[in-house]
């Protein structure tokens, strides 16, 4: 792994909404390959970190990079919009809700966008979508509809719909939050072949065990801030800051209810 030179930088980021600051000067560096879990309290600027790596949540003040190319670039609309549309083709992003359009069926989720901004054929688009539906274990419901699906099937499809753009880095949002318990593990393997296939991730969940075995390093956020980061064994077995032990403990006893 390239230690020399990050591959997202996010260098001081902050940001408000008025008077409330919801994140204050973070900075993360995220290497090629890595995987790199976000936890802690609702309302700690999870999200909110994530969604500015590729400016859905643009910042108040701060950097983002991937590679050699900032991705908040402050420029003219039209250079901006050409700018951040480029620069999101090579950031997957999964989020809570699966976002796929209902009136088109899988097939049609999947190769939309490849044939759109990357002018693949239809032919090429489609044996693109088998690929990545082969991937996440949905090749055979290719001619469904969303309303056909399950929620862990829906996630799957838009885990195979993000991957398809062949991005750089992939962005999890509470990637499981709002499955039923029983449809959590289906989209976890999915994410687990991913981290054994190197795709360089960043995850924000509430997922504790998942975190564990399968990210490199985990962060721990609360009120805006990065309270403590390390390795899964010391985050989770031996963590140093009273915020982080807190919160663990209220995690773990919510569990067992």
């Amino acid at each position: 792994m390239d230690t020399e030179k990050p591959f997202v930088d996010i260098r001081h980021a902050q940001k408000s909404y008025g008077s409330l600051e919801v994140l204050k000067d973070i900075s993360l560096k995220v290497n090629r390959g890595e995987i790199v879990a976000i936890i802690g309290p609702s309302g700690s600027g999870k999200s909110t970190l994530l969604r500015a790596i590729n400016d859905l949540d643009p910042l108040t003040g701060g950097e983002v990079w991937l590679e050699d190319v900032q991705v908040n670039k402050t420029l003219p609309h039209r250079q901006y919009e050409k700018h951040i549309n480029h620069v999101r083709q090579n950031i997957g992003m999964v989020f809570q809700h699966f976002n796929l359009f209902p009136h088109l069926n899988v097939r049609e989720n999947i190769t939309l966008a490849p044939r759109m901004l990357k002018g693949l054929t239809v032919d090429e688009a489609n044996t693109l979508a088998e690929e990545q539906l082969d991937k996440v274990g949905m090749l055979e419901r290719i001619d469904y509809y969303p309303s056909q699906l399950s929620g862990g099937q829906k996630q799957r499809v838009a885990i195979a719909r993000a991957l398809a753009m062949k991005p750089k880095v992939m962005l999890f949002d509470e990637a499981t939050s709002a499955l039923d318990p029983e449809l959590v593990e289906e989209v976890n393997l999915v994410m687990k072949k991913l981290a054994e296939e190197h795709m360089t991730m960043i995850i924000v969940t509430h997922e504790m065990g998942f975190a564990e075995s399968v990210c490199d390093r985990v962060l721990f956020m609360d009120q805006g801030v990065v309270v403590e980061e390390g390795p899964p064994s010391v985050i989770f077995r031996n963590p140093e800051n009273e915020r982080t032990k807190n919160f663990l403990r209220k995690h773990l006893a919510s569990n067992k209810e």
